[in-house]
């Protein structure tokens, strides 16, 4: 799922380590945002391929570093979805590479279609990734490790959430 041919019509949500070449239609300025994480800088593009065009969110360090026009390559980008269209997102762990302009169509040769989010995630806000499930009876429940279930009867974990997250900067 990695390979660098990957066209913008076929990402779907939830993919993680996503490498594809995609040209630069419009850039916003970085802005801090606020997450329950603390700040975070995130700039947003749209960027697309011959066939179609996706939202990229990049994630701290990498905010700022493109500029409309610009051919780039993505090497270890995730999809998540947002009212569902599938968006593509890059942060530390990624890499943004400018690219020979020729390998890629000119920005008004991109179609304006979009991915879409399956019909079960469209509702989704992001990649799942776990955290916390609330049981009755007294704050019994289950916190979700990697690889299962941990039980949390009356820990202090209760109310924490996993800290793998999308807002990863």
């Amino acid at each position: 799922m990695s390979e660098g041919n990957r066209k913008v019509s076929d990402l779907r949500e939830g993919e993680d380590n996503v490498s594809i070449k995609v040209r630069v239609l419009s850039v916003d300025e970085p802005k801090v945002i606020h997450t329950k994480r603390g700040d975070r800088t995130i700039s947003e593009a749209i960027v697309g391929d011959e066939s179609g065009r996706i939202k990229l969110t990049m994630w701290g360090n990498q905010a700022g570093k493109i500029n409309e026009g610009d051919a780039i390559e993505l090497k270890g980008a995730w999809t998540t979805s947002f009212k569902g269209d599938v968006q593509l997102n890059i942060g530390s762990r990624g890499e943004i590479n400018k690219i020979d302009e020729g390998s890629l169509p000119k920005p008004e040769d991109i179609p304006e279609n979009t991915p879409k989010a399956s019909e079960s995630s469209s509702r989704s806000y992001g990649r799942s990734r776990g955290g916390y499930r609330r049981g009755g009876y007294g704050g019994r429940g289950y916190r979700r490790d990697r690889g299962g279930y941990s039980s949390s009867f009356g820990s202090s974990e209760e109310g924490e959430e996993s800290s793998d997250s999308e807002d990863e900067e």
